[in-house]
């Protein structure tokens, strides 16, 4: 009997290839079973003829469970949004992530426990880190020592690239370069290393001569409420540091002169908090680092490095308040049209808490104008509102708008402990005097991470996201 190989050949490859079939068609016949954001058999079986509008609130109505998480996680309802605590976190992580690889900075996260391993010694140790904790002591134990070196690369070169700059100082800046690192991010000095000195000197130079012009000699009668006012506000600064004569004085010269210098909007109260990051931050470069502020006398600090730290305070403080001077011109209106942006923020991604805040008659300008108004610094630690002003001042141009979402992520932190308040004097209490305390730079990336985030959402979509009426 002959066989034809040909004939043999052909029939093995079509019986295979028939097989191959056989096997495709029944693997996707027997996996039947729901997979989360695949469309249910059941929901894909209706008929073709139904509306478009039906047919996709059928098809999303099958994939709704894409985004189910397990049953233990913890779930926050965002308007009709179901979104993870546990994501939300991780989102918040990974954008400070993001801007750290933007620069070549994919470094390991730190662990920052102050808990002690020795069981017998850990509350005692956990005890004296909280009273250190809440001192104005700027140590540098957590500084990423490969971050401080990109600092002070991109510093001394010749033509500073200062984009560069704000994408590195968006996450933090180290203790060792804040102060000439704000000076840049605040306009007042020039990106060429060569003409810094000069142009510093030079500026030094003109606010002797405006306390000359406008401090020492006699006030104009116009000028002497304004005077007087600042000179109320400048001793109820808690801080024993601004409690000093010496320190209360170059507070008063600093402010009275920038007042007298923007007649449109004058001083208004609370402007004395915005000046104290930027004191404190450019004091630093006269002290060793880790010095506790608290203890220290500033008249001990010589004449020269004292009008030189109170030079650069109002020239930065210039440079900064020029972004947002609506907010103190009359009856503040800048500021009162961004307390309603932030109310229809929080309507917009939290529709729970707003309706809660409502329903108890909490008005968002009760709250929330100091906010506005200082910056956050009121609510924050000092060490952590300087943090907080590392990234407003990498945002430049675009902090008035970035802080409005600072402010909306900070609310939202308290979410949960505002939901528990049932009355309008629980609620009010608890705005007022939020327990931050304890806050370190940690809560702070986390915070502006979260900004970042609702920024990306929110921003220039009016109408995304919208609670459903």
């Amino acid at each position: 009997m002959r066989l034809d190989i040909g004939k043999m050949g052909d029939h093995v490859q079509k019986y295979t290839s028939d097989n191959d079939m056989n096997l495709k068609n029944s693997f996707w016949k027997k996996n039947i079973r729901n997979l989360p954001g695949r469309a249910s058999p059941k929901k894909e079986s209706k008929s073709v003829s139904s509306s478009a509008s039906t047919s996709f609130d059928d098809f999303q109505e099958s994939v709704s469970d894409a985004w189910e998480i397990e049953a233990e996680d913890e779930i926050l309802r965002i308007s009709d949004v179901k979104i993870s605590k546990r994501v939300a976190h991780s989102a918040a992580v990974n954008v400070i992530n993001n801007h750290k690889a933007s620069i070549e900075e994919i470094h390991k996260s730190k662990n920052y426990s102050n808990s002690d391993p020795q069981g017998e010694s850990s509350s005692q140790t956990h005890k004296e880190s909280r009273h250190t904790e809440n001192r104005i002591n700027f140590s540098n134990s957590e500084v990423d020592t490969n971050k401080l070196t990109k600092f002070q690369v991109l510093l001394e070169s010749n033509l500073l690239q200062l984009d560069d700059l704000k994408k590195l100082s968006w996450s933090g800046v180290p203790v060792e370069v804040r102060p000439m690192t704000w000076r840049l991010l605040a306009g007042y000095l020039p990106t060429s290393s060569e003409r810094r000195q000069q142009a510093l000197d030079r500026k030094r130079i003109d606010y002797a001569k405006l306390v000359k012009q406008y401090y020492d000699t006699d006030k104009d009668e116009v000028y002497k409420d304004t005077y007087r006012q600042i000179h109320i506000d400048i001793p109820r600064m808690s801080t024993p540091l601004f409690q000093q004569t010496t320190v209360q004085e170059m507070f008063e010269r600093i402010l009275f002169i920038w007042a007298i210098r923007h007649p449109a909007s004058g001083y208004v109260q609370g402007m004395n908090d915005l000046v104290t990051p930027f004191y404190v931050v450019f004091l630093q470069e006269y002290l060793p680092i880790g010095t506790d502020i608290e203890k220290l006398d500033v008249s001990s600090i010589s004449k020269k490095n004292r009008d030189s730290l109170e030079a650069d305070s109002f020239w930065c403080l210039s440079k900064f308040l020029d972004g947002i001077q609506d907010n103190y011109i009359f009856a503040q209106l800048g500021i009162q049209y961004k307390v309603n942006l932030l109310k229809e923020l929080i309507q917009r991604i939290d529709g729970t808490l707003h309706g809660h805040l409502m329903k108890h008659g909490i008005d968002y300008l009760q709250f929330s104008f100091r906010w506005m108004n200082n910056l956050l610094t009121r609510e924050l630690p000092l060490r952590c509102s300087i943090r907080l002003w590392d990234t407003y001042l990498a945002e430049s141009d675009c902090f008035a708008t970035f802080q409005l979402y600072v402010c909306a992520a900070f609310l939202l932190h308290w979410r949960q402990e505002l939901l528990e308040e049932k009355d309008f004097q629980g609620l009010m209490i608890m705005l007022q005097n939020l327990q931050t305390q304890n806050w370190t730079d940690t809560d702070i990336s986390l915070l502006v991470a979260e900004a970042y985030r609702l920024q990306f959402i929110f921003a220039g979509a009016p109408n995304h996201l919208t609670t459903k009426r």
